[in-house]
């Protein structure tokens, strides 16, 4: 028989494992949690303060749809360390969501620059991309991916 992983957590209780966490390195770390909760509708839940005042060492947000990412400042440490050079490498996550129409105002509203308008895909989705104020690209769209289709769709 076969089950997705979502069907054996909620036959078994388990609690879901996040297994991805794009990590993401600001330099105005505090800016950029606001930007990701007020902008874009991720919830904060764990942040850690780094060394520099107003810092963060450590932050998790999830999104609504499931998963999450990870995010922290340049200034965390003392001393600077090898992740420190990632803050001028820019990101692009792409983000599940019913309704892209009622994010977008959100996202502009919180300092978004527009990468691409709002528009419909040839392969189902609606959305569009923007660039958060440190340059990382953040699609919001209605594609939920193949992940999710049964195993024998999925080429099982």
């Amino acid at each position: 028989m076969n089950t997705t992983t979502n069907e054996t957590q909620q036959t078994t209780g388990q609690s879901p494992v996040i297994g991805v966490w794009p990590t993401l390195i600001y330099r105005d770390g505090q800016a950029a949690l606001k930007f990701l909760t007020e902008g874009l509708g991720f919830t904060l839940v764990a942040s850690y303060a780094g060394a520099a005042e107003g810092s963060i060492a450590h932050a998790e947000l999830t999104w609504p749809t499931g998963g999450g990412v990870m995010v922290s400042s340049v200034d965390r440490n003392a001393e600077p360390n090898e992740f420190d050079a990632f803050v001028d490498q820019k990101a692009s996550v792409y983000l599940v969501h019913d309704d892209p129409d009622a994010v977008f105002p959100k996202a502009m509203a919180a300092g978004a620059t527009v990468v691409r308008e709002m528009r419909e895909e040839d392969y189902g989705s609606r959305g569009f991309s923007v660039a958060d104020p440190e340059g990382n690209a953040w699609s919001i769209g209605t594609y939920r991916g193949e992940i999710g289709a049964s195993s024998t769709e999925a080429g099982q």
